[in-house]
């Protein structure tokens, strides 16, 4: 099994079905990046592109992946860096570094959800009071 010492980027509009090992798959549309492992392990790589995520820089025809690659879900538990086009391995981690990095992730997105504002949270409370009424009057109409 060999990896990847180099990734391709190849912009789409949806990410394929059957990846190719050595190609980075970017889909501006659906903000997601994908790839085989460069372990070699062939397992597909998820990489969503937001700011509580991932982000793609591209430089003279070469791309970056920040921040790094951690597959600690997978058996290989890989950790690299898209760096133009190259991969970089990273040390391994210590499981209590790796708990503490997703922990991290895991506040970085929940801040990344946006809250409604304006006239969604207005209609959101109007939906709930009105939904609320009906669900009374069918409850005293049953009776």
């Amino acid at each position: 099994m060999t990896g990847a010492s180099h990734l391709r980027p190849e912009f789409v509009e949806f990410i394929p079905d059957r990846l190719e090992l050595g190609v980075l798959y970017i889909s501006r549309r659906y903000a997601t990046a994908s790839h085989l492992c460069c372990c070699g392990c062939e397992r597909e790589v998820v990489t969503p592109l937001n700011p509580a995520k991932w982000r793609i820089t591209e430089r003279e025809g070469k791309v970056s992946l920040a921040p790094s690659v951690g597959n600690w879900s997978f058996p290989c538990r890989s950790h690299y860096w898209i760096s133009a086009n190259r991969v970089q391995w990273a040390t391994a981690m210590a499981p209590e570094i790796i708990q503490a990095v997703q922990a991290r992730d895991r506040r970085d997105a929940e801040l990344h959800v946006p809250k409604p504002q304006g006239w969604v949270r207005r209609f959101a409370g109007q939906l709930a009071e009105a939904s609320s009424v009906l669900l009374s009057k069918f409850k005293a109409w049953w009776r």
